[in-house]
C-alpha cells in the first residue's frame, strides 16, 4: 500500500496554502471553500486508525483489560488512575479530525452524486461514532457536528446512537452497491476503492454492533444473534477482506503500537497477557510477543507492582502487530467467524457453533504465519474442543488473540465478562467500565450526563 503521508501533506497544503484561482474575487484564495474528496479521505483514514483506534482512549482500555503495563510505580493508568484531561486528545481526534471531516466528505460526495465516496464516509462515520459511544456512553451526534447552529450540542442517548449506526451502515451498503461516481483508488488506504470489500466490511460491522446489544435493555440475545447471522451472510469471507491500515514503517510512518512501546512511554506487556499465552502453549506466541532484551525470555510486568524494573527486562508487542510496518486492524475475518460462533451458540447450541470457533483459530494461525501443522494440531487438541462450561469464555479469549491490543476486547469483556479479569493490586477503584468525559467537554459543553460520571459507571448496553 502506498504511503499515506504524501496525501495528508497535500490535504494540509490545499487547506491552508494559497489557491491557484487567484483571479476569482468571490473566494478567499487562502481559504478554499471545498477540498476534493480524494484529498479528504486519506487524512480521515489515517487519523481514525492512528489517533483514535490506537489512540489514548484505546491505550487506556488496554490498561483496564490488563493487556499492557506501565513500568512505573503506582498509582497510574494501570491501577485505574485517570483524569478528564487525559481524554482531550482522543475526543478531539474523534470529533474534529474524523467525524467533522467525514460529514464534509459525505456532503460533498452527495452533492456530486458520488455514491462510492459517500458510502465509504458512512461506513467510517458508523465506525467512529460507535467507537465514541462505546467508550463514553451518551455522546453528541445529531447536534454534535453542526457547530454553526449550536456551540453546546446535546448528547444523544446511546440507544439512539446505536439506531443511527445501523442506519448509516444500511445507507452505506446501498450507495456502495450502486457504485456510482469515481472510485478513490489508492487514496483509500483500506481497500483501494474496492466497493465489494467495503460492503463486506459494512455487513461485518453490522454484526459486531448487533452483538454489542446482546444484553442491552429492551433487547435480547436471541434476536441480536439472528440479526448478526443475517448480516454475516454478506460479511467478510476470508482473511483478504480485513479492514486495516498497512504502515510502510519508515520514519514518521510507523505503526502506532510500535510507537506506543517505545521506551519514552514505558509501556510493556503485562504478566497476564504473557503468562496466558505461554501457559496455553499458543503457537502464535512469538508473533504476538517479543522476548525480553535482557534475558531473552517471555516476561510481562505485574500491573500495580511497587518497584520499577529495567525496561529491557520485559516483553513488548511482537512482530506481527507491533513492528514499525505492522498493519493495524479495525475489524477482521477472524472476528467475523467468532461473531458467527457466538451467535450460533445462542441460537443453535454448542455442536453447531463449534466448527466456526475452530475455523477462526485456524484462520488466525494462517493469517499470522504459523507454519507448523503439528503445533496447530496440538493447540486445537487442547483449545479447540469447547463444552457447555467453557464455550463463551474460550470464544472471547480467542477473540482477544485475533483482536490483539484492540479496544474491542474492552467491549467484549463488558458484555460477556470474558476474558476474565480481577481488580489489580494497588487499584484506586473498581475495574473501569467506561472512559471519563474529557476536560474540554466538561468545560465547554456541560451536559446532565456528565454530573455523575465515573470510570465505574456502566454505559447503556452494559446492563447488569
Amino acid at each position: 500500500m502506498k504511503s499515506y503521508i504524501a496525501y495528508i501533506t497535500t490535504f494540509a497544503a490545499l487547506t491552508f496554502s494559497s489557491c491557484e484561482k487567484f483571479l476569482d474575487v468571490n473566494e478567499n484564495p487562502n481559504q478554499p471553500s471545498t477540498v476534493q474528496e480524494s484529498l479528504i479521505l486519506p487524512a480521515i483514514e489515517f487519523n481514525l486508525v492512528h489517533n483514535v483506534v490506537a489512540g489514548w482512549a484505546s491505550i487506556n482500555a488496554a490498561h483496564f483489560m490488563q493487556l499492557i503495563a506501565l513500568n512505573q510505580a503506582p498509582p497510574n493508568t494501570g491501577t485505574y488512575l485517570l483524569n478528564p484531561v487525559d481524554l482531550n486528545d482522543t475526543w478531539r481526534y474523534t470529533y474534529t479530525d474524523c467525524l467533522q471531516n467525514l460529514k464534509l466528505l459525505k456532503e460533498q460526495a452527495d452533492e456530486k452524486g458520488n455514491d462510492i465516496y459517500a458510502g465509504i464516509a458512512n461506513v467510517l462515520t458508523a465506525y467512529t461514532i460507535a467507537y465514541a459511544t462505546d467508550m463514553w456512553g451518551d455522546v453528541p451526534y445529531s447536534q454534535g457536528l453542526n457547530a454553526t447552529e449550536t456551540f453546546r450540542p446535546a448528547y444523544d442517548s446511546q440507544e439512539t446512537v446505536y439506531t443511527t449506526i445501523q442506519s448509516l451502515l444500511d445507507e452505506a451498503i446501498a450507495k456502495l452497491t450502486t457504485g456510482e461516481g469515481s472510485a478513490p483508488g489508492d487514496r483509500d488506504f483500506f481497500y483501494n476503492g474496492n466497493t465489494e470489500q467495503w460492503v463486506k466490511a459494512a455487513y461485518t460491522l453490522k454484526a459486531r454492533y448487533y452483538m454489542h446489544l446482546s444484553k442491552a435493555p429492551n433487547h435480547n440475545a436471541t434476536e441480536q444473534a439472528q440479526l448478526a447471522l443475517n448480516a454475516l451472510e454478506n460479511g467478510m469471507q476470508s482473511n483478504d477482506d480485513d479492514l486495516c491500515l498497512v504502515y510502510d514503517g519508515t520514519s514518521g510512518r510507523e505503526n502506532r503500537w510500535y510507537r506506543n512501546f517505545l521506551p519514552v512511554e514505558t509501556i510493556v506487556l503485562s504478566s497476564k497477557t504473557v503468562d496466558s499465552l505461554v501457559s496455553r502453549a499458543d503457537p502464535r506466541l512469538d508473533k504476538l510477543i517479543s522476548r525480553s532484551k535482557l534475558n531473552n525470555n517471555y516476561k510481562g510486568r505485574s500491573i500495580g507492582s511497587a518497584g520499577i524494573g529495567a525496561l529491557e527486562e520485559y516483553s513488548l508487542g511482537g512482530s506481527f502487530y507491533a513492528n514499525a510496518n505492522s498493519p493495524l486492524y479495525l475489524i477482521n475475518y477472524r472476528e467475523a467467524l467468532l461473531l458467527k460462533a457466538e451467535a450460533t451458540l445462542i441460537l443453535s447450541g454448542l455442536e453447531t457453533a463449534a466448527p466456526f470457533y475452530r475455523q477462526a483459530i485456524e484462520a488466525d494461525m494462517a493469517h499470522i504465519g504459523v507454519s507448523s501443522s503439528t503445533a496447530i494440531a496440538t493447540y486445537l487438541a487442547s483449545r479447540g474442543n469447547i463444552n457447555a462450561d467453557n464455550a463463551l469464555s474460550y470464544m472471547m479469549e480467542e477473540k482477544a488473540v485475533v483482536n490483539f491490543l484492540s479496544p474491542e476486547i474492552f467491549n467484549d469483556w463488558r458484555r460477556t465478562g470474558y476474558p476474565a479479569i480481577n481488580k489489580v493490586q494497588n487499584a484506586v477503584s473498581d475495574i473501569p467500565r467506561k472512559m471519563l468525559y474529557p476536560l474540554n467537554e466538561l468545560t465547554n459543553n456541560p451536559q446532565p450526563q456528565q454530573s455523575a460520571d465515573a470510570l465505574t459507571k456502566r454505559v447503556w448496553w452494559d446492563a447488569q
